[in-house]
């Protein structure tokens, strides 16, 4: 149930953030970025967690990768709220179907990890069906690879960091906060702030912070008592209710090479996903 409520809210926020579609994506990500900093330091401290993120902030081997993983993170939000609010919903459902596939090139490339046949199947796939897709829609193709590779990145630098997952996106959003707080310092310079226009406003830009933090909550739960075959295929529920919602409730078009290139990607998903469960099996069988 908790991975469930996590992809499930991961892919209906394209509704959430339908609704703050007057106010500037920059600055719905940096009030969400405030927001989930004063709620995340109120879940650690309930959870006696405050004493590990100081250390933190006071580890400097922890705070350079944490840096990256901050950026990375911010890029994804800025891309992703963007991409909903100028209507290329089914652009950014793509990127998070192709970021299973970018994780395991990274893991390829960077950790040195090994493929078996039926994943390098999978990929080839998924790789055609990026090529079609580059071809019949290169000027929304950047979302997609934007929103992969941002998030593809930021789960390799928060692998690679010897940190507790609350722990360390408290570190990535304070790290975040100046930054935040320095725009919103000259947006209220240049044309006021979208925070205290209206009621409904102000109150839905104070709950983007629930909103970033309550699904990655829920995902910590699931992470620690689901196999990862499981997880893994729960994953592709976000983006597929993404998807649904940028075709059916706001009214996207697909060109006949989107249709051909996510038809490929979803037959790419599924050798994966398949493989990924069929391994994890074998392991069963073999340890038990």
């Amino acid at each position: 149930m908790a991975a469930v409520g996590a992809y499930g809210l991961w892919g209906l926020l394209p509704l959430f953030f339908r609704l703050l579609h007057h106010v500037d994506p920059v600055e719905i990500v940096t009030q969400r970025v405030l927001w989930s900093l004063l709620l995340i330091l109120a879940l650690l401290a309930l959870r006696n967690g405050l004493p590990p993120f100081l250390a933190a902030l006071r580890n400097r081997r922890l705070l350079l990768p944490l840096a990256g993983s901050a950026l990375m993170i911010g890029i994804n939000w800025l891309t992703y709220v963007w991409a909903v609010n100028s209507g290329h919903v089914v652009a950014a459902s793509l990127g998070y179907f192709l970021n299973p596939l970018v994780n395991v090139m990274l893991g390829v490339l960077v950790l040195k990890e090994r493929l078996r046949r039926p994943q390098m199947l999978a990929i080839g796939v998924a790789s055609i069906g990026v090529a079609i897709l580059a071809a019949s829609a290169l000027t929304t193709l950047w979302i997609s690879l934007a929103l992969a590779f941002s998030f593809a990145f930021y789960a390799l630098l928060r692998k690679l960091t010897p940190v507790a997952p609350m722990t360390g996106l408290g570190v990535e959003t304070l790290l975040l906060t100046p930054l935040a707080i320095a725009y919103l310092v000259w947006e209220l310079g240049h044309g006021g702030v979208g925070f205290g226009q209206d009621a409904s406003t102000t109150a839905l830009l104070v709950v983007s912070g629930a909103v970033t933090t309550v699904p990655l909550v829920l995902f910590a739960i699931a992470a620690h008592r689901l196999p990862m075959a499981t997880l893994g295929l729960l994953q592709y529920l976000a983006p597929t209710l993404q998807f649904l919602t940028g075709v059916w409730l706001f009214g996207e078009t697909l060109s006949i090479g989107q249709m051909a290139s996510f038809g490929l990607i979803w037959l790419g998903l599924v050798l994966f996903a398949t493989d990924g469960i069929a391994t994890a099996r074998r392991n069963r069988m073999a340890t038990a």
